[in-house]
């Protein structure tokens, strides 16, 4: 529950850059070439500064944060072997805890360089032939062990609908 390290000195001179579109954004200075602005790398608490004030209510407004990020994680987690979209509901759950703790944010930065890493990975020529052939082969493997079966054994239906 570190909700202190608002601000952190990355031990550079700002820089200003000129996006495509002609925004000026301001980013710390061995980051302009990754395209990692100053708003990027804030960590910390995002409530707001009347919550910030009172030591009190910013405790109980974290742990509020973290019930509810608790409720929402427990629920992808439950429909993970359940119809429905288990991974973005947890992910959900971390992005709302990531709104107030540092760790979450750090999970969450480390969780969308993975994903970027392996989109691109995906997209690469030799990678989608090579999943296209393992697929392939998965399914001719698949068709014929069903072959197989049904030559074996026939197909019987489990209920006896001719009587």
């Amino acid at each position: 529950m570190n909700a202190e390290s608002d601000e952190r000195d990355w031990g550079a001179i700002p820089a200003k850059s000129v996006s495509a579109t002609g925004d000026v954004t301001e980013s710390v200075a061995g980051d302009v070439a990754e395209g990692v602005t100053k708003k990027d790398r804030e960590l910390g608490s995002r409530a707001p500064g009347f919550i910030k004030a009172s030591r009190a209510l910013h405790l109980s407004w974290q742990v509020g944060v973290f019930v509810v990020g608790l409720a929402v994680v427990v629920t992808g987690i439950i429909m993970l072997p359940l119809p429905g979209p288990g991974w973005v509901v947890i992910f959900a759950g971390m992005a709302i805890w990531a709104t107030e703790f540092v760790w979450a944010q750090l999970v969450l930065r480390w969780t969308r360089r993975k994903v970027t890493e392996a989109a691109q990975r995906a997209l690469d020529p030799k990678v989608r032939r090579r999943n296209i052939i393992l697929t392939v082969i998965g399914l001719v493997i698949m068709a014929a062990l069903v072959g197989i079966y049904v030559w074996k054994f026939g197909i019987t239906m489990p209920w006896k609908i001719h009587e």
